[in-house]
This record gives structure tokens, sequence and C-alpha cells, in this order.
């Protein structure tokens, strides 16, 4: 039952505090490697990727998926609701006050100042991504090739996950890489 409640406590905590969408949550799910060791640093590589793939909000997936690999589906929602209370309580509060505040120069700069923060955030979770999967010369050749590929063509991102699941699978069939 102990464990519930620090699911509860840090998903608490990181619903509240990261701000900048759900990929800012991943700095927050690093560091309960470090604090608790529910899982680890590929684990949560895993639950990134299948974070983005499946419908719905990335965040709230990583934190179902993190609470499901730490204790199972009870933890699983836990850290889900854990999650989504932060956020449900701020937006009733702010959105009552923001019809007050609205032009106030002192609530724009402090928004406007979350912008370059969450920039920063999400370049060390890319960095820290690379760092944990770019591992071999088979991955920093899908890397550069869907990276070029993203810059011709466009496509929505989704095109490439499955591309570089497809091309894994495959390097991975005949026994080029390892996963």
């Amino acid at each position: 039952m102990k464990i519930y409640w620090f699911l509860f406590y840090e998903f608490f905590k990181i619903g509240l505090f990261s701000v900048g969408g759900g990929y800012a949550t991943i700095p927050f799910l690093y560091q309960l490697i470090d604090e608790y060791g529910w899982y680890s640093a590929k684990q949560l590589s895993d639950m990134i990727a299948v974070s983005v793939l499946t419908p719905g909000p990335v965040g709230i997936n990583m934190a179902t998926f993190a609470g499901f690999q730490t204790a199972g589906i009870f933890a699983a929602i836990f850290a889900t609701v854990s999650i989504i209370l932060p956020t449900y309580f701020i937006v009733i509060s702010v959105s009552k006050a923001l019809k007050t505040f609205q032009d106030n120069f002192y609530v724009k700069a402090s928004l406007d100042s979350l912008k370059p923060a969450g920039c920063g955030l999400l370049t060390v979770v890319g960095l820290r991504l690379l760092k944990n999967n770019v591992t071999d010369l088979w991955s920093v050749a899908i890397l550069l090739g869907l990276f070029a590929l993203s810059f011709k063509f466009k496509k929505n991102p989704l095109y490439y996950f499955l591309i570089a699941g497809f091309v894994g699978v495959f390097l991975h069939h005949f026994s080029l890489i390892e996963i």
C-alpha cells in the first residue's frame, strides 16, 4: 500500500511541475529511476516510444505505463489520476482568474518565460534519449537517415516512427542489432 502513496505523491508532483506538455514529464520520470529504481532507462525509452504511438496525451500515457511497470494495474490507475489532478485544479482556478488578469504585464511576462524553460527541458530529454538509444552504427545510420527524410518530405512524425520500427525489426530479425 505504501507504493501507491509514493506513486500518488511523485506523479502529482510531476503533474504539478511539468509545464510544457507530455514531453516535459520525461526529466521527472528519469529522476524516478535515480530515486526509486522503479524501472530502468531502457524501459523508460520503451515507455516513451509506446506513449507516442498510443492515442492520448503523451504525459498521461507515460504515467500509466510507469505506474503499471512499477506495481501493476492499480498503480497505473493511481499514477494516471495523480498526474491529471493538479492540471484539473489549476485549470479551474486559472480560468476564473485569467479573465481578471489577462491584460496584466506581469502575468504575460511570466507565461512568456515558461517557453524557454520548456525548450531547455526538452533539449536535455532529447540528449538523454540519444545517449541511451543511439549506441551503435546502425542506430546512428537510422537516426541520420530518418532525420534527412523528415527534412526532405515533411510528413507526420508517425511515419518516421513506423519506418524506424520496421527497420529495427528487420535488423533484429537478421541479428544485425540487439534490442
